[in-house]
């Protein structure tokens, strides 16, 4: 077995959602729940089918994102997997919708931070062992630190 870490591509103020799913009706249903979710939403899909024929299918209102769901999808090459880039939303508007999707298994990371994706790769192919989200942390917030996120949650309208 080897191992390997993939860089994502993640364009600017773009996040994506990076999962585990089971079914070729999986980008169709990521559309729809994308799509009358959050509408203003700018968005790229692709799937990857673990069985013949092994194709990458792909959904979306970008161009450019599904595009880029692709390369990713490329680069790490296992089976299953589905890759969103999402712009004009956040995946906290989202993310339990894509969870109760019946055909998504598992979800990797939900993130804008740079992702490198752990892969293994044996004599069948490629899977996905997990994914690096972001940096290590630093320390832990002091005073001042909490009263800035507190304020922060509120500026962007997440709390009272």
């Amino acid at each position: 077995m080897e191992l390997k870490t993939i860089k994502i591509d993640i364009p600017e103020d773009c996040n994506i959602i990076l999962g585990q799913t089971h079914f070729i009706k999986t980008a169709e249903d990521l559309y729809e729940i994308i799509a009358t979710t959050v509408p203003q939403a700018k968005f790229g899909i692709a799937f990857t089918e673990a069985s013949v024929p092994c194709l990458i299918r792909t959904e979306g209102n970008d161009t450019e994102l599904v595009n880029t769901c692709v390369k990713n999808l490329k680069d790490i090459s296992a089976g299953h997997v589905f890759c969103i880039l999402l712009k004009n939303a956040f995946p906290i508007n989202i993310l339990n919708q894509i969870k109760n999707c019946p055909e998504v298994c598992r979800i990797f990371c939900a993130t804008a931070n740079p992702v490198e994706v752990i892969v293994a790769t044996t004599s069948q192919g490629n899977g996905i062992l997990g994914v690096i989200d972001g940096f290590s942390p630093k320390g832990v917030e002091s005073a001042e630190d909490k009263a800035h996120r507190k304020e922060f949650l509120r500026k962007i309208g997440y709390k009272l």
